[in-house]
């Protein structure tokens, strides 16, 4: 039946922590405690976590179901910096009546594993990614899959008019030839399918190679080196 905790800032290499089913409310008492690994504090009356667990880098394993945390977007913010963080139940709480937080948290706590007691799959993460990043998604697809460009919309530009090079776009995707980026990402990927790098693989025929005795006996011809090279696009 707890309500609050005295400040556990003694206690610095405190590493596991169970004050779950007691009825807190304010987490002010941990911000002392950065090497916890694992903090259970399910079953309590935690209406916010804003400002209370970001320093917590080392936090592997968060309970926090069955709390009244009701901001999905405050709670996941908090929980970003935790890049170690692979285990977390955030289940029965206000925010979890979204039908698509599961895949919110997902997306922007890449980290975890297990989550609400069910693993993360690769689906869910692909179904992430397009949901919260669907510029990024269809590129990763179009490069990995050499899927081909979409046909460009008409703009009802006369025939025969060329449009004019747009400079703006997302950074890091450029047009090689012009030097300025592309305004729509399938423009980086279609030129890159069209210039796409090969890799070449050379070797020796060791078969045609005479050997040190053979060389010496004289035995076999001495042939010149061919080169065998296997190419891949």
């Amino acid at each position: 039946g707890l309500r609050s905790i005295p400040s556990l800032s003694q206690f610095h290499r405190l590493r596991y922590l169970w004050i779950n089913n007691n009825k807190i409310q304010d987490l002010k008492f941990l911000v002392k405690n950065h090497c916890l690994t694992e903090l259970y504090l399910n079953n309590n009356e935690v209406t916010d976590i804003s400002g209370a667990l970001k320093h917590l880098c080392a936090l592997q394993i968060l309970l926090l179901h069955n709390n009244q945390l009701k901001h999905l977007d405050k709670t996941v913010e908090e929980l970003k910096g935790m890049r170690s963080l692979q285990t977390l139940n955030i289940f029965h709480n206000p925010l979890a009546q979204d039908p698509g937080y599961r895949l919110y948290v997902i997306y922007f706590l890449p980290s975890v594993q297990l989550l609400d007691r069910k693993p993360v799959t690769p689906r869910e993460r692909e179904s992430a990614l397009h949901a919260y990043n669907c510029e990024r998604s269809r590129v990763e697809q179009a490069v990995a899959f050499g899927k081909p460009r979409e046909p460009p919309v008409a703009t009802g530009r006369s025939r025969g008019a060329r449009p004019a090079t747009r400079v703006t776009g997302p950074a890091g995707i450029c047009n090689l030839s012009a030097g300025v980026p592309f305004e729509n990402p399938t423009d980086a990927v279609f030129l890159r399918a069209m210039t796409r790098s090969i890799m070449e693989f050379s070797s020796v025929d060791w078969n045609k190679v005479s050997t040190c005795q053979e060389r010496q006996l004289g035995n076999k011809a001495e042939e010149p080196c061919e080169m065998l090279t296997v190419k891949f696009r």
